[in-house]
């Protein structure tokens, strides 16, 4: 068994698609397993981009299955026109398959996002207003539809029966925004059907069940990162759902006995989208020039990275909660003219000098925290083409050898650059 998870071990954005690429080739099965369309991917093939926010990156190859499995979201107008994007583009989907136990974005989800974000004022989340929480909330509250109630024409009308009052009721007297007829709701969902029919695998209980007894290689791929899960990040600027690597067993339908290796992938430095806190963010010259080499702007919003140095201790937390068993690094090239490189070692408290060598999950008190520094020196070379790790410069040896120490894990592969083929691997997985 070699089954493995591929999970962001910052706030999102560390390349994980990149990843999930690479090792699309080696495996069987690729499952989408958490999330929805608030997360984008980025893929670089041969100097092709592609941009995927719910289809997993492993359908650019072909004869793969390709899962989205229950634990995601899904906007169907967005689902739509992502895959004849991709079809448009040559992309076969044929192997693209969707869970009937995966929950729907609706209408009224995308309504409360965007009125609850833009009514927060200082208590913002930076939510993309896709309305991934609101279906992730109704989905909890058992007031959500799956894909599956949609060819049910008793069932769907007996779930509409019991949500819609008390959904218009909300949106009326909470939101002080438009209502849903049932009419309208039956013919968004007839709508619905026709976007998800080919795609919806009633069998997927058999073909999961059967990949497993024939020992084949799957990957679960993940959208978001450790530090934004509902339970484990910065709460409460945190996404709805669970990106740790137990999330890969609860949102795909297969144990955890049946996983072996969980990738965390990081950028040389961090970055973070949206509010909440980030004790090693540079809002001076630096930040910017990282964020200018890195291109560091998000791929649904558009929105400016927050930029920062490497933070050990974060890290370290990710390893645990994430049950990381590896580290994956991405645009280290962004440091190939750096003079030198620093990286959070410890948190200092300003108020008594107590450090922190272990992450405080209190969100309050990292206001008050400054990051203790150990810097590194910079190779002043490009190392966007070295194809091996004995070829790279001693100080980028230095660097990712200290990244080891501190955290805990080996680092296991090293991306040079963005394109597929700019990548160190020092053990696939899969191999």
């Amino acid at each position: 068994m070699k089954n493995t998870v591929v999970v962001g071990a910052q706030w999102g954005d560390e390349g994980k698609a990149k990843i999930t690429d690479l090792l699309a080739e080696y495996a069987d099965v690729i499952i989408r397993y958490q999330g929805g369309c608030n997360a984008g991917h980025t893929v670089v093939v041969n100097n092709e981009t592609y941009k995927f926010h719910l289809i997993p990156s492993g359908v650019l190859y072909k004869n793969k299955f390709c899962f989205i499995g229950a634990g995601t979201v899904i906007h169907p107008e967005t689902f739509l026109k992502e895959s004849q994007e991709l079809i448009d583009r040559g992309v076969d989907l044929s192997c693209l398959k969707i869970s009937p136990l995966a929950s729907i974005t609706l209408p009224y989800h995308i309504d409360i996002d965007g009125i609850s974000e833009n009514s927060s004022g200082k208590n913002k989340i930076g939510t993309t207003k896709k309305g991934i929480g609101p279906t992730y909330s109704d989905k909890i509250g058992r007031h959500g539809l799956k894909i599956q109630d949609l060819y049910d024409e008793e069932l769907l009308n007996s779930r509409l029966d019991a949500i819609l009052p008390l959904k218009n009721k909300i949106l009326e007297k909470v939101y002080q925004t438009k209502t849903y007829s049932k009419e309208e709701m039956l013919e968004y969902c007839k709508k619905y059907a026709e976007i998800f029919k080919p795609y919806v695998c009633n069998e997927w209980v058999s073909e999961l069940s059967k990949a497993i007894k024939e020992d084949k290689k799957i990957l679960f791929e993940g959208a978001q990162g450790i530090m934004l899960d509902i339970d484990y990040g910065t709460y409460p600027f945190v996404t709805s759902s669970n990106p740790i690597g137990g999330g890969a067993a609860t949102g795909s339908g297969i144990g955890p006995t049946h996983i072996k290796n969980v990738i965390g992938v990081t950028k040389a430095y961090v970055t973070r989208v949206g509010e909440g806190p980030f004790i090693t963010e540079l809002t001076d010259e630096i930040g910017e020039k990282i964020r200018t080499i890195g291109a560091e702007f998000g791929t649904t919003t558009g929105r400016p990275r927050r930029c920062g140095w490497f933070d050990a201790v974060l890290s370290k937390y990710c390893v645990l909660v994430g049950g990381l068993t590896q580290m994956a690094i991405t645009k280290i090239d962004v440091f190939n003219n750096f003079d030198e490189i620093k990286i959070c070692v410890a948190y200092k408290d300003i108020r008594n000098g107590q450090i922190y060598k272990d992450y405080p999950t209190n969100i309050n008190i990292h206001k008050y925290l400054e990051p203790v520094y150990e810097t590194l020196k910079g190779w002043k070379s490009d190392i966007s083409n070295i194809k091996s790790f004995s070829d790279l410069p001693e100080n980028t040896k230095s660097y990712l050898k200290k990244v080891e120490e501190l955290v805990g894990i080996p680092v296991k592969i090293i991306s040079v650059g963005p394109d597929r083929e700019q990548t160190i691997i020092l053990e696939n997985p899969f191999k």
